[in-house]
C-alpha cells in the first residue's frame, strides 16, 4: 500500500499555495478505507486532511505535510516519480511524501484492529509547511489536536528519532544614516557602510550553547541599500536569520544585536524588528530521551529490524515546532532515508519507507494492547503485515 501510495503522492504536484488537488486525494484515499475525514480550509492554500479512529486511553496524532517547494533546475529523473532499484525520485518524494505514504498506509492498517487493541489516533495531513506552516498552526488554533498526548511526524531522519530542534526569527534590521552629498561623504552617515559594519560582525557573536540542540546562528538573506543620485544613502536595511536553542529569547537576540553595533562602532539610528509572519515565532522545544514513547519506538524499531535508532536533533525549524512548543506534548519525528531534498533528483528508499510504516503500526499497536511489546520480543522470526 505504501508504495503505491508513494507513487500517487509524488505524480500529483503539490507546491505550497497549490494543495488542493493532492488534498482531495488523500481525502478521498480515506474514505474509500470506510474512515470518516474532515476537510479544514486554510484560505489560499487548500485544505488539511483530518480522519480519527477511536481507540482507547491515549490520543496518537500522525501528522505530515502535503506540499512540497517549487521544481527547480537539474533534474535528470523524472520528477513526478521514477523507480531504480530500492530508490524512488520525484519532487517531494523525501521531503516528505514518502513519510506520509507510510503514515497513511499505517493509519488505514490500525484502522483494522480492534478497537480496544489500539489508541485513538488522529491522522492530519497539512498544508503549508515549506512556508509559514499554516496548515499546523490551524489545527493548533482550532483545537483539531487538543487531546493529543503524542505527535509523531514522518519528515526525513534516515530512520533515526528526532526529539527537538532548534528555533528561530527572522529580523528585520533598518539603519537611518545622514543625507549629504556623495563628494563629501565625510558630512553624512552612510547607512550602508555602517549596516555593512554590523552584518559582517554577525558570525563573531557569541550564541548560547544547548547540550542537545547546539548552538544558535546568525545568516544575512538579504541586504538592501541605495544613494539618492550623488549622494550618501541615508537609507538600508537587511534581513537576517537567527535560529535559536533553548535560553535564547528575542530580548536576548535585541540585546546582542545592539552590543554588537556598539562594539563595531556604528553610527546612525538602529531599529531592529521581528520581519512580518502570518503565524507565530517558530521556538526551539525538546523531547526527553527517557521519555516512555522514545523508549517505546527505539526498542520496537531495534526488535523489528535489527537496529536501535539514532537520537538526533533539528537544526532547522518545521511544523514540530509549534506542535512541541504550543501544543506542547511530546512530538518525536521519525521518517524515512532519502536525499537531495529541495534540490535535483530527490530521492526517498522504498525499503525504509516500508520500514517507517511498519514501525508505525507496530508501535500503534503496542500503545493498545500491554501484551504486544512481549509478543514481539518472543517472535524471533516476526515479519510485519
Amino acid at each position: 500500500m505504501e508504495l503505491e501510495l508513494l507513487k500517487k503522492l509524488v505524480s500529483i504536484p503539490s507546491r505550497f499555495g497549490e494543495e488542493d488537488k493532492i488534498s482531495n486525494f488523500i481525502g478521498s484515499f480515506l474514505e474509500e478505507h470506510g474512515l470518516s475525514v474532515e476537510y479544514q480550509e486554510v484560505e489560499g492554500f487548500g485544505s488539511n486532511v483530518i480522519s480519527r479512529i477511536k481507540g482507547k486511553r491515549l490520543t496518537v496524532v500522525l501528522n505530515g505535510h502535503m506540499d512540497t517547494v517549487g521544481l527547480g533546475s537539474g533534474w535528470t529523473r523524472n520528477p513526478w516519480g521514477e523507480l531504480d532499484g530500492d530508490r524512488f525520485y520525484g519532487l517531494g518524494s523525501a521531503d516528505m511524501k514518502g513519510g506520509l505514504a507510510a503514515l497513511m498506509a499505517a493509519f488505514v492498517e490500525a484502522s483494522y484492529l480492534p478497537r480496544r487493541k489500539r489508541p485513538t489516533v488522529l491522522f492530519t495531513a497539512v498544508v503549508d509547511e515549506e512556508g509559514y506552516s499554516r496548515g499546523a498552526w490551524k489545527l493548533i488554533e482550532e483545537n483539531k489536536v487538543k487531546d493529543a498526548n503524542l505527535v509523531l511526524i514522518a519528515e526525513p531522519t534516515g530512520e533515526n528519532l528526532m526529539l527537538g530542534a532548534r528555533g528561530r526569527y527572522v529580523i528585520r534590521l533598518r539603519v537611518r544614516g545622514k543625507k549629504a552629498h556623495a563628494a563629501r561623504p565625510e558630512n553624512g552617515i552612510n547607512a550602508i557602510e555602517e549596516m555593512s559594519k554590523l552584518l559582517a560582525f554577525l558570525p563573531r557573536i557569541k550564541t548560547k550553547k544547548h547540550v542537545r540542540l547546539g548552538s544558535g546562528s546568525y545568516c544575512t538573506l538579504y541586504a538592501h541599500g541605495e544613494a539618492d543620485g550623488l549622494s550618501v544613502p541615508e537609507e538600508a536595511e537587511a534581513i537576517v536569520d537567527r535560529h535559536v536553542v533553548i535560553g535564547e529569547d528575542w530580548e536576548r537576540v535585541v540585546g546582542e544585536l545592539r552590543k554588537a553595533a556598539e562594539k563595531v562602532g556604528m553610527r546612525g539610528e538602529l531599529e531592529i524588528s521581528k520581519f512580518p509572519r502570518p503565524t507565530p515565532e517558530m521556538l526551539p522545544y525538546l523531547v526527553r530521551e527517557n521519555n516512555r514513547f522514545v523508549s517505546m519506538m527505539s526498542r520496537i524499531h531495534s526488535i523489528l529490524w535489527g537496529r536501535t535508532p539514532e537520537k538526533i536533533y533539528g537544526k532547522s525549524v518545521g511544523d514540530f515546532n509549534y506542535f512541541g512548543t504550543y501544543l506542547g506534548v511530546p512530538t518525536i519525528v521519525f521518517g524515512p532515508i532519502g536525499g537531495n531534498w529541495h534540490g535535483a533528483d530527490e530521492w526517498v528508499s522504498v525499503s525504509s519507507v516500508e520500514r517507517v510504516k511498519g514501525t508505525y503500526l507496530e508501535f500503534l499497536r503496542v500503545l493498545g494492547s500491554g501484551k504486544r511489546l512481549a509478543e514481539l520480543v518472543e517472535m524471533k522470526d516476526y515479519v510485519p503485515s
